[in-house]
Formats: C-alpha cells, structure tokens, sequence
C-alpha cells in the first residue's frame, strides 16, 4: 500500500453555520482539488507511487496492481481515480492559529483573545500545518499548555 497527499494544500473548503440551533449540523464542504497545484502534485505523487512499488526490490511482495488498475495511465484517468477514492489523513490543525498579529485566535500564552482564563491547548494553534505527522507537535503543545496553566494557578 502506497499513498500521496498535498501537505500544504492550496484549496480550501468551508465549515458554515446553517441554523442558529446548535444540534443542526453544519454545511461541510472541504472543496478537494479545487487548486490546480493540488491536482498536479496530487497526480505525480499518485504515479510516483506507482514506479515506486513497481522497483525491483519490492518484487518479491508484488503480486499485482489492485488500486487504481493499470488501465489508469492519464493525468485526467488519475485525477478522475483520486476524486473518486481520496480523502483527508484527518490530521486538521491551525483553525485556532497562535500568533502576534489580529487574524491569530490564541497568543504566545496559548490563551484566547478576548475571553479571560480561556486556552486553546491542541493542534488548532499551530500556525501552519508540520511536515509530518501532528501526534509528536501536538503532545509538545499540550506538555507546554499544561506547564502554563500550572504556572498561573500559582
């Protein structure tokens, strides 16, 4: 099994309020692919997956392609295989980003602007996405939320 992902996707999507009931469900729309350097490197990263499982060193455990076939072969046949087979790595950061500026939601104490003795303690604060999995990033931020809220109760 191989996979490809955009780390640092270009296309956004939208989480919307729809009732003021807060038991309604949102209206989600994470709009994949709609930037075209998140098709193109979307596709390369499919087809290096390929060659790379097609190596000489992996022949041995390769018995034959199942997903998406060998059939596909055009950047519109792998495109057309991603829409219909992909999806997240749910690994959803940066929705609460901390920083100095007026867009950031946390500061530098990782409390929220505006609303005394309030924390955001997870990976929302991470101003941009890690190049890597989020779990070490994320339990980094937690071990240094708790430190601080142990300092402020002191």
């Amino acid at each position: 099994t191989c996979s490809a992902w955009q780390m640092r996707p270009e296309s956004e999507g939208y989480v919307r309020a729809i009732s003021p009931d807060p038991d309604k469900a949102p209206a989600i729309n994470p709009n994949y692919l709609a930037s075209k350097t998140d098709r193109d490197v979307l596709v390369a990263g499919l087809k290096m997956c390929r060659r790379m499982l097609e190596t000489e060193p992996l022949a041995p455990w390769r018995i034959a392609e199942a997903l998406p076939g060998t059939a596909v072969q055009s950047d519109d046949e792998w495109l057309d295989f991603a829409r219909r087979n992909g999806g997240t790595v749910y690994h959803p950061t940066s929705t609460c980003r901390m920083g100095p500026d007026p867009q950031s939601v946390v500061d530098d104490q990782l409390r929220l602007h505006g609303i005394d003795r309030l924390r955001v303690v997870d990976a929302s604060v991470m101003p941009t996405m890690v190049s890597a999995n989020t779990n070490a990033t994320t339990m980094m931020i937690a071990e240094k939320g708790a430190d601080l809220i142990r300092a402020a109760a002191l």
